[in-house]
Order: structure tokens, then sequence, then C-alpha cells
């Protein structure tokens, strides 16, 4: 449960680092995460200057409501308040691809939509790794 904690806050702070990082999205620099436009997803979408800035601000929002979600849960950590923490980080995630994908021209909607779906391909094959390996560590 400790380690579980432990890396619930590395994962919630490795993303702010890198948005405060000097130059990360700002006049062409190359972001850690990605090309010059931001994180991988964005590479393909060809965004305008202001549309880098609005992505920039909403993905720093997220940051910031994903941050404030799990500092209000991390003192309840039975699996009913587990459950609701990543209930709300998932309708925040939503409601912030909601307002990015609204930004994007229809071409770009497209770009997006197959971005998020690879990505959630990969959030469940790494969610199924994981069980197997817990199974697997178990019997040992």
């Amino acid at each position: 449960m400790r380690k579980s904690l432990i890396a619930l806050l590395f994962v919630t702070a490795i993303p702010t680092a890198v948005m405060a990082m000097p130059g990360a999205m700002r006049d062409g620099g190359q972001c850690p995460m990605g090309g010059k436009q931001g994180p991988r997803m964005f590479q393909e979408l060809d965004l305008t200057r202001e549309q880098q800035r609005e992505m920039h601000k909403l993905m720093g929002e997220q940051m910031q409501q994903r941050r404030a979600v799990t500092q209000r849960y991390l003192d309840k950590l039975p699996e009913a308040e587990r459950k609701a923490m990543q209930d709300e980080i998932q309708m925040s995630r939503d409601d912030i691809h909601k307002q990015m994908r609204a930004l994007l021209k229809p071409e770009q909607q497209k770009a997006f939509d197959e971005s998020l779906k690879k990505m959630a391909e990969r959030r469940a094959e790494r969610a199924e790794f994981l069980k197997w390996k817990a199974e697997r560590d178990q019997q040992n």
C-alpha cells in the first residue's frame, strides 16, 4: 500500500516537472515528452501557435486538477475511495480532452481521436501486463 502511494505521488509529480522545464513548448523548443509541439500525440496535428498555447494551458489545468484530486484522496485509500479518485481523474481527463478537441480543426480532430484511441490501447495492454505480473509473482 505504501509503495502504491509513493508511485502515485511520482506519477502525479512527473508531468508537473516536465511542464516546468525552461523552454518546454515555447518558441519551438523541444519538449522532452515528444516533438516540438508537445506530447507525442500532438505531433501529427500540425497545431498553430495559438493552439499550442491553448493546449499547453489546458494540459496545465488538467495536471493541477489531477494533483488536487489526488491530494484529497491520499488519506482515504480504502478500495471505495481509490475507485472514487480514479473516476474523478477520468472525468477530469475526459473534460480536458473534450476542450482540447474543440480547439482543433476537423482533420486535426480525427488525428486527435486516433491518438487517444492508441493511448487507451497502450494503457489497457499495460494494465493487462501488470495483472499478469502480479498473478505470476503470487504463484512464486
